[in-house]
């Protein structure tokens, strides 16, 4: 190991072993000296859950920073989440429906982008076209990311979600979007919301072979292994063929390329989902997966912040 090498291997020690927000020396920004006091037992605790989640991903951000100088080692077996608990499809629906107003703060705020989330979900979703569901819509923050008005964008949206309280907040946004005539939601484009349960479902609801594109970001983590299986298969079903122009488009959490940084979302996976992580586990081998899914094929894959996020460009073969 290099004095270079060694050095960055301790200051990660030094960051696993602190808590996030101090663990390089520095505090993350803070919304609290916005906040009123909270009133009740609950929104103190769920704003705990809010600062914890942003701790989580303020640290790995931190981290994969000094990644680089770390070497990659192949990826982990499909299991390497399996010892952390998935969060049942009710306790989801409940649980989001709580988490709704203050979902952007995590997913689409400054934090997010520095990690490079904002463009990632641009790059990716602008390839979205013709009939496209989205899974797992939460509040609408791809929506920005489509192109409505282009021949070859998106001619129809078909958005779905578990929890009630994020399809309000997604019909809020849509609304928005198209009093500024960004084209969601008229004549041309029409956008339907659907509650369902995507790892059981989709191919219920919609049947084979019903979407060009099927998106969606963020969601499997949530859903445990073996719903992120059954989920993948759904997606599969609803999908055209790839010969017929079919594509699945997913950015999901993964556990990371590097060796510490992996290390460290295996052994904080379960604690992360229970306390700050909305049920999330992150540190799932997506591309695995996919790639055990009967009929999906991944043909372009790319990773951003150190591995612990990936895009997947699919088709049904």
């Amino acid at each position: 190991m290099t004095a270079c090498n060694a050095s960055v291997f301790l200051i990660c020690l030094v960051a696993i072993s602190s808590p996030p927000k101090r663990a390089f020396g520095f505090v993350m920004p803070s919304e609290d000296h916005h906040r009123k006091k909270p009133t009740s037992l609950f929104h103190r605790r769920h704003e705990q859950r809010h600062d914890d989640d942003y701790d989580r991903r303020a640290f790995l951000f931190a981290a994969s920073a000094a990644s680089a100088a770390l070497p990659l080692l192949a990826p982990p077996s499909i299991d390497s989440g399996s010892a952390a608990r998935a969060i049942s499809p009710e306790r989801a629906s409940e649980s989001y429906d709580a988490y709704a107003p203050t979902y952007d703060d995590l997913d689409g705020g400054a934090l997010a982008s520095s990690l490079g989330i904002d463009d990632a979900r641009k790059r990716l979703l602008g390839a979205a076209r013709g009939d496209v569901l989205e899974i797992g819509v939460g509040t609408g923050l791809n929506l920005d990311s489509y192109r409505f008005s282009s021949p070859d964008g998106v001619r129809s949206l078909t958005l779905v979600d578990v929890s009630e309280g994020m399809l309000s907040r997604a019909r809020e946004r849509a609304g928005r979007i198209r009093e500024a005539g960004g084209g969601i939601g008229d004549d041309s484009v029409p956008v339907k919301f659907v509650r369902a349960d995507a790892t059981s479902e989709l191919c219920s609801l919609f049947g084979e072979d019903a979407f060009d594109t099927v998106v969606d970001t963020f969601s499997l983590c949530v859903m445990g292994n073996e719903g992120a299986r059954r989920c993948l298969s759904e997606m599969a079903g609803v999908v055209k063929r790839g010969e017929d122009g079919g594509r699945i488009l997913l950015i999901e959490n993964t556990r990371a390329s590097n060796p510490l940084l992996g290390y460290y979302q295996d052994v904080t996976a379960s604690a992360a989902a229970d306390v700050g992580g909305k049920g999330c586990i992150y540190n799932q081998n997506v591309g695995d997966m996919i790639r055990r899914t009967k009929g999906l094929q991944i043909t372009k894959e790319e990773a951003f912040a150190a591995g612990l996020f990936r895009s997947f460009t699919c088709q049904k073969i």
